[in-house]
């Protein structure tokens, strides 16, 4: 069988031309005799590895030079809980929760201090986002929450939060480097790479200074304190080497592609083609709010769970896998990242219509 359509939304698809140098260095990275799998994490190659990933990164999002980069491990849900260890220090943070994930992260959150839900979608079953113009935030919060593309309900903010001099922190796990961001409007940035950078296990936090400082809340772990990790350079343990390895070839594939507004302008042309069909469709439906979508993640149903599962079960013959809804909503769900070709999204859309002409 040959290579599918992989629309699963983490660990999801990766570019094949990365994937092919990932084989052909397998056994002898850039003639040390070894595979980056086995090599030391304090060796001259890997310092090479991990420099050149960060200064990749660097350039790819026009990191300004007073935020540092971390490549760390325990996934995007670990710093459900870092996030507040190391910035509450009045022990207040405002979220707003548009989905799962930061609901999570605040529910998390409320272990450390006062937590405050400032928004919600769940009214509406995290089909929208929540309005953000005018909102009051607390002058003595630590920060401001938001999770900027959710996954499961497909959902990307319009328009950030107006949050004055609090810090936005913000997970972007389903939308990085996706397209341009400013990061100097935040004051923390971070995500899992398993959906639209690399493999399953890499977590990267870009921090303000300011926002690294001693004074955490004390019970802390030392390996989860961002002084910790920035003053060894993300090697204060054996960080996830091969991870970041693979990280770093796609940094090189985004620059090599032309930076990341020529990637907007293809995940803008790619996810146009999806809701262009599904927007016309007489059986299948968008769950997210038009004004709200995601260029990332797709979620649509025919109103049939009968004909949902119907269609998931046929589309693995059309080479299309992984296209099932989340288990908490059910339906489909498209995760058309980066890596997605093109011509993949034509070929759902193909198989769409072929469906529906049977099933209609």
């Amino acid at each position: 069988m040959g290579r599918v359509y992989n629309f699963s939304a983490g660990p999801a698809v990766l570019p094949e031309e990365v994937l092919r140098q990932a084989a052909a260095e397998m056994l002898d990275y850039n003639g040390t005799g070894m595979s980056v799998m086995e090599m030391s994490h304090r060796s001259k190659p890997f310092a090479s590895i991990i420099e050149t990933a960060e200064a990749d990164l660097r350039e790819l999002m026009a990191i300004p030079d007073n935020y540092q980069v971390l490549f760390l491990q325990g996934g995007a849900t670990q710093q459900f809980a870092a996030i507040p260890m190391n910035l509450m220090r009045n022990k207040k943070a405002d979220y707003i929760v548009s989905g799962s994930w930061s609901k999570k992260a605040f529910k998390e959150a409320q272990l450390y201090g006062e937590a405050r839900c400032v928004a919600s979608s769940e009214d509406e079953n995290f089909s929208y986002v929540p309005d953000v113009t005018g909102l009051a935030f607390d002058a003595e919060a630590d920060y401001v929450y938001i999770c900027q593309n959710e996954t499961i309900y497909g959902t990307t903010y319009p328009a950030l939060p107006d949050t004055g001099d609090i810090p936005l922190v913000t997970d972007v796990s389903s939308m990085f480097l996706s397209e341009p961001m400013d990061v100097s409007r935040f004051g923390l940035i971070y995500g899992g790479v398993q959906k639209n950078i690399g493999p399953a296990g890499v977590t990267i936090v870009i921090v303000r200074d300011d926002l690294v400082r001693e004074d955490v809340l004390p019970f802390t772990p030392s390996i989860m304190r961002y002084t910790t990790q920035v003053k060894a350079k993300s090697l204060s343990n054996t960080p996830p080497a091969y991870g970041i390895y693979i990280c770093g070839l796609v940094f090189q594939w985004l620059k090599e592609m032309g930076g990341l507004a020529v990637m907007a302008e293809r995940n803008r042309e790619k996810a146009a083609i999806l809701y262009d069909y599904l927007d016309q469709s007489k059986l299948f439906r968008g769950t997210a709010r038009k004004e709200d979508r995601s260029l990332m993640n797709v979620p649509f149903v025919t109103g049939s769970d009968e004909l949902d599962a119907l269609f998931v079960a046929e589309a693995k013959s059309h080479g299309i896998e992984s296209i099932k809804g989340h288990r908490s909503v059910g339906g489909m769900r498209a995760s058309i990242y980066n890596a997605m070709p093109k011509a993949g999204v034509e070929a759902l859309v193909a198989f769409m219509a072929e469906f529906e002409e049977n099933n209609g």
